[in-house]
């Protein structure tokens, strides 16, 4: 089906931002940058917004709209067109990165307005929306690659940011270093695609799937797109890179963690469910991973202390659970979640973020309390994200992470054990989250006087974006509703003609499904109470209970020293050997071969610079000599 509308709108806008500022930004004024960057973003959204609608009027089966502008590649039998495709898929992605990015944006208006790096910053963030709008919109795995590849650049670009730092410009590094590592299985998996249906289109490939691929093959491209999943998405043991992208700027931290980079992961299996659903062990794999990652970040955020790193750990946990769905084959509800979590995780960035603001770069909770008082709208608006993280009914967490667990439960098997696992991490996850706040918002202030002195609510274009998460936040859970509230589940309806529905639970039994409910409330209110009696009630109890359980505190508190064992098994072994191929094979052999061809021609050169002295007598002499030795041969010769 075609639209008059050109769907390369939607990325070409937030593109030319992006060339504008990169170009021109630094020869405007600041107010200009942002408002081309904030337009180009927010123009995307109404583009979107108004290709959604022709979708909308399409028949329930016949909602895909795919334009190809141009062939980008043709050589022999490969082709790859510059396509791009709408379907109840890529059109909620698209909603999600341009009307969250649009906010973020706004926001960053403000929150960066004193940087004297703004024009870059912009134009980074343009690129980043472009790229992640590629990524989504693409119609072949080919032009999603490229859109991959497009956020990793991007993210190492505005992780380190403020690169003055070694902080963050290591961490852009860590990041760029370990998302090329999840490519590589990425890059591997595309080719396999090509060799096996000679296209990498999605038109081609996903039809033809259940008559082209075994389950041998099927498996070998799952396991080879998860690992290029795992390295976006920050699911173990590639995780590791994104607690440090709070290096970057808040804003870019709430990009990364909601609308674009790391839920890449998560629509790349969603978009491939049809050769998923044929490889049950690499199905069973990515729920096991996804439940081990909810558990073991939620295990190292109820002890972190930085306000941004108890929000990346969380990050990490929530991914987990939309690989959880995916793996049990609830890929309809792991979008949802990747949807309202878009929501309020950019809320409790951007939250942070006008703390961050308002303490004068402070990050430490512990240097805080009592903050309510000075940003009301920042400590309401933070509520609210932090009951629709934790599964508070009616929040938008709630209705999304109860039909991923309940999804698990259904599952049987294997996935009983995963939901218990799942109900575990959402305590933590409430506990940690209410800890975040009571911390932050509660008790008595911790600061200095001179901080204290100048403590202040932020500016309208910061707060009015964390109104309109926040309403989102409440609002966005409301498109899926469960079946034991009597649900219609509009999302998982528009999104099931593109999604393969093996592991769908189907019809559930609503007694059931009401009693998981009401046991997930009651495990997040039970974190909560926990978390207002040690931080709030008794503020010593939980140093004492740190205390007497040191060796496990500790172990949380150093992230299970993952980061150490890398850098003792991984990264100085690699470095040494990269230290050694350079002293003894790229000095001694590779440049010892060139400089020693230099060194025979530069002595040649020196004996025969002796026959050019420049003196006239000298080169008369040599014609003598030269002569001479002539005749002497010719005389010889004529004798023989």
């Amino acid at each position: 089906m075609t639209t008059t509308l050109p769907l390369w709108l939607i990325p070409a806008l937030p593109l030319a931002g992006f060339l504008v500022n990169g170009l021109l930004g630094r020869r405007l004024p600041k107010a200009v940058v942002g408002f081309v960057a904030c337009a180009s973003v927010g123009a995307a959204f109404i583009v979107s917004l108004l290709a959604f609608r022709d979708l909308l009027a399409l028949p329930a089966g016949q909602r895909v709209i795919e334009q190809v502008p141009f062939v980008w590649i043709e050589a022999g039998p490969f082709r790859a067109d510059f396509g791009l495709l709408l379907d109840p898929l890529s059109a909620s992605l698209a909603l999600v990165v341009t009307g969250i990015g649009f906010l973020i944006h706004v926001y960053s208006t403000s929150y960066m307005e004193h940087d004297e790096g703004l024009s870059r910053y912009f134009a980074y963030l343009n690129l980043f929306t472009f790229a992640m709008l590629v990524l989504v919109l693409a119609n072949n795995y080919l032009l999603m690659f490229v859109g991959w590849e497009g956020v990793g650049l991007c993210s190492y670009l505005l992780i380190g940011f403020w690169y003055e730092k070694d902080s963050a410009a290591n961490a852009g590094k860590k990041a760029f270093i370990v998302n090329r590592i999840g490519d590589v299985g990425f890059a591997l998996g595309v080719m396999l695609v090509f060799a096996l249906f000679g296209s990498i289109a999605y038109s081609e490939v996903f039809p033809r799937a259940a008559a082209t691929l075994t389950e041998t093959t099927a498996t070998l491209i799952a396991a080879l797109l998860f690992v290029g999943a795992v390295g976006k998405s920050a699911q173990i043991p590639l995780y590791v890179w994104l607690p440090d992208a709070m290096e970057g700027p808040t804003p870019v931290s709430a990009l990364i963690h909601a609308a674009t980079m790391v839920t890449a992961g998560v629509y790349m299996v969603a978009r491939s469910s049809a050769i998923y659903v044929m490889a049950p062990e690499v199905m069973a794999a990515v729920a096991i991973v996804g439940a081990a990652t909810a558990i073991f970040a939620a295990s190292i955020g109820l002890v972190q202390n930085d306000i941004k790193r108890v929000l990346a750990y969380s990050t990490v946990s929530q991914l987990g659970y939309m690989f959880l769905a995916a793996g049990v084959g609830a890929f309809s509800a792991a979008i949802f979640h990747l949807i309202t979590h878009a929501f309020f995780k950019a809320l409790l960035f951007l939250g942070s973020g006008s703390v961050i603001h308002a303490m004068d770069g402070e990050q430490d909770m512990r240097k805080m309390g009592g903050l309510k008082a000075w940003l009301p709208t920042t400590y309401w608006t933070f509520v609210v994200g932090t009951l629709a993280i934790a599964g508070i009914p009616p929040l938008a967490g709630f209705f999304s992470k109860d039909e991923i667990l309940f999804s698990a439960f259904a599952a049987g098997g294997l996935g009983r054990v995963l939901w218990v696992v799942g109900v575990a991490a959402a305590a933590m996850t409430s506990f940690y989250m209410f800890r975040l706040v009571f911390l932050t918002f509660h008790g008595q202030p911790r600061m200095s006087e001179e901080v204290r002195h100048h403590l202040h609510e932020s500016p309208a274009p910061m707060t009015v974006p964390l109104v309109a998460l926040a309403i989102g936040s409440v609002v966005a859970g409301f498109i899926n509703v469960p079946h034991a509230l009597g649900g219609h589940t509009a999302l998982g309806t528009f999104l099931a003609p593109v999604l393969a529905a093996a592991g769908e639970h189907g019809e559930p039994s609503v007694a059931l499904e009401f009693a998981l409910m009401g046991l997930s409330v009651a495990i997040a209110v039970v974190g909560w109470v926990v978390a207002y009696r040690l931080y709030l009630l008794d503020p010593t109890a939980a140093g004492r209970l740190a205390a007497r359980f040191s060796g496990l505190y500790q172990t949380l508190l150093n992230k299970y020293w993952v980061d150490e064992l890398y850098d003792r098994v991984v990264v100085r072994p690699f470095v040494a050997t990269c230290t050694w191929l350079w002293r003894a094979v790229d000095a001694r052999v590779i440049d010892g071969a060139v400089n020693g061809v230099g060194r025979v021609l530069t002595g040649g050169a020196a004996v025969l610079r002796l026959a050019q002295s420049g003196q006239a007598q000298s080169y008369a002499f040599y014609v003598l000599l030269g002569t001479v030795a002539v005749l002497l041969y010719v005389l010889t010769q004529g004798r023989a």
